[in-house]
């Protein structure tokens, strides 16, 4: 067995035995022991349907009726069968159809066919949950499944015979009780969030609930004290949980006031922290920085969210209890991981991003993170994650963070971060007509005794980005060895690129006709292709900009962006110039 085998082994069994005394500790204080016993009788009737902020397609509700069953870039016909009956073609398709989330595009299609096709699926899966009844039993599904019955059990309801509505109400029974029961099973981060959420949904929507909805309320806001830091950042570091998460409490909050009750100060507090930071991530065509699991942004989410944000306030700029710096000049962003990795428990999904930022101008992203796709998730998880697949520095080929490895590790506790940057240092300031950001990480001390610091100035015209990016080592007086870097700008695949006969230079050109110039002096610059995994489409191919050296020759690198052309008003055509001067059209 190898020393790093070896060594993720202990690791791992010092941080689950922290979790096994913690959970205790939580046990003996009498939260989880107050969730767990809380009784959930069969309720007589619903007391409210909570609001669903997801919208819903009715066309897609033509589509379930005509049984093509389209989930995580799946489709399954169902040729006169259920689709509970069905092996599930992948993980995410069985989790989206045990999820339920689809009954919101029957409920838009706000048809008498759509609502009896409603409660066939619905009385289907109480009768029999099929072939995938482990995913279905899942906490985080179960959630889910939970929370969508709830928000359209008016639309299933309606003109239902009392037979659908018993079974109806003795299942969701059933389910809160199985949910109950597995509330500390959840993984931490937002799965957890959500099985306590859809807790006390059912504690305010169901009758008879008084004991559970108390005991989830208590539960609730400590994950919430716990979960979203005083910042309003995520535990997590993934800015998509807050567009998840306010999907799921903004409605809760309203359920508190359809119940003539006051919500909880911890959810209400929560929602304010969390408002803020949702601009802190926005570049200025809407979209969100992709760091720590982020995919796609869902635009008709999170205008909806946005609606709800009554102080519309211009976005904060320093977050360092999240690990995020943001820097805004002119139309010009810069969104900057300056934090270390998020804690073992909540780090299944985090990405080895250390010092890695995105940078756009007006409604262009120009520089990018890789991002993970919307579906398919599995299949790019690993390399989504790495330090190349972030605008950053990669030493050796290296990633900044280690995750764990192994079968029987990985089956047990996901590939959560068990090695990566402890020392993160941030300055902040401004200087000369520019706003300064400095950082340096750790992440490479063990194994190449070195530190990697990264500056961004940003000019308060927003017309030029420099940035300078040290390798020091981590003993004073020692000396660097030799070790390659690769300083990594992955690029919008709406960037054109196009090469001059100098070699550390290259022309940007954005879709409405405006132009960077990009320059390493003293450093050879490669453009290589690359791949852009956060589309709305799934993957796209793209290119990235690429410095190369060694770090006991080159300790220093500096490089910059500046505007050399404003838009023209029209789209750019023209051709890509690869890094081998063979043209090829975009």
């Amino acid at each position: 067995m190898s020393r790093d085998s070896l060594a993720d082994r202990l690791r791992l069994a010092i941080l689950v035995a922290g979790q096994w005394v913690g959970a205790r500790l939580a046990r003996a204080d009498g939260g989880v022991l107050g969730l767990t016993y809380a009784p959930v009788p069969v309720p007589e009737r619903l007391l409210i349907a909570p609001q669903d902020l997801r919208a819903g397609d009715p066309a897609l509700a033509a589509d379930i009726y005509a049984g093509r069953f389209a989930f995580a870039g799946r489709t399954v016909q169902l040729d006169g069968r259920t689709p509970f009956e069905l092996a599930p073609p992948c993980l995410d398709w069985a989790e989206h159809l045990h999820g339920f989330g689809w009954l919101r595009h029957l409920k838009a299609a706000n048809t008498t066919i759509a609502r009896a096709n409603a409660r066939a699926l619905v009385g289907d899966w109480i009768r029999n949950p099929g072939t995938a009844r482990a995913i279905a039993a899942e906490p985080e599904v179960t959630a889910r499944r939970v929370i969508s019955w709830l928000t359209q059990a008016t639309f299933l309801l309606q003109d239902a015979e009392l037979d659908f509505y018993r079974r109806f109400m003795r299942s969701l029974a059933r389910q809160v009780r199985h949910l109950r029961r597995g509330a500390t099973k959840a993984p931490d981060g937002y799965p957890r969030l959500l099985v306590i959420t859809a807790l006390t949904f059912a504690g305010l929507c169901m009758s008879d609930q008084g004991r559970l909805l108390k005991a989830a309320q208590r539960r609730l806001g400590e994950e919430l004290d716990r979960q979203i830091l005083p910042d309003g950042g995520p535990i997590t570091r993934n800015p998509g949980m807050l567009i998840d998460l306010l999907l799921d409490l903004l409605p809760l909050r309203q359920a508190f006031t359809a119940r003539n009750q006051q919500a909880p100060a911890a959810l209400m507090n929560a929602v304010d922290r969390m408002m803020p930071m949702l601009r802190f991530f926005r570049h200025g065509d809407g979209a969100f920085a992709h760091f720590h699991g982020m995919s796609f942004t869902a635009a008709d989410q999170l205008a909806t969210i946005l609606a709800f944000d009554d102080a519309r306030g211009a976005p904060v700029a320093n977050a360092p209890y999240s690990g995020y710096q943001r820097l805004d000049a002119k139309g010009a962003v810069v969104i900057a991981d300056t934090g270390p990795p998020p804690p073992f428990p909540v780090s299944w999904e985090a990405h080895a991003s250390a010092l890695a930022f995105e940078f756009s101008t007006g409604r262009n992203r120009i520089v990018v993170n890789c991002g993970v796709p919307a579906a398919n998730r599995e299949q790019w998880r690993q390399v989504a994650r790495a330090t190349a697949a972030h605008s950053t520095t990669v030493i050796a080929d290296t990633s900044s963070c280690r995750f764990l490895k192994g079968p029987r590790l990985t089956g047990l506790m996901g590939m959560p971060v068990v090695a990566g940057p402890t020392q993160v240092e941030v300055q902040r300031g401004t200087r000369n007509e520019a706003i300064l950001v400095r950082a340096s990480h750790d992440g490479y001390k063990p194994e190449f005794g070195l530190v990697h610091q990264r500056s961004w100035r940003l000019a308060l015209d927003g017309n030029r980005l420099d940035g300078e990016d040290v390798f020091r080592p981590d003993v004073e007086g020692a000396e660097l060895g030799s070790n390659a870097f690769a300083i990594r700008f992955h690029l919008h695949p709406q960037v054109l690129v196009e090469r001059f006969d100098d070699p550390h230079t290259a022309l940007l050109t954005l879709p409405n006709g405006e132009a960077w110039a990009f320059a390493a002096p003293h450093v050879p610059l490669a453009v290589e292709e690359s791949i852009y995994l956060a589309a709305s489409g799934g993957p796209r191919r793209t290119s990235q900009l690429v410095l190369l050296g060694d770090v006991r020759d080159t300790a220093r690198v500096i490089w910059t962006f500046m505007r050399t052309r404003e838009a023209q008003g029209g789209p750019f055509t023209g051709t890509y110039i690869g890094s081998r001067g063979a043209a090829r059209p975009r």
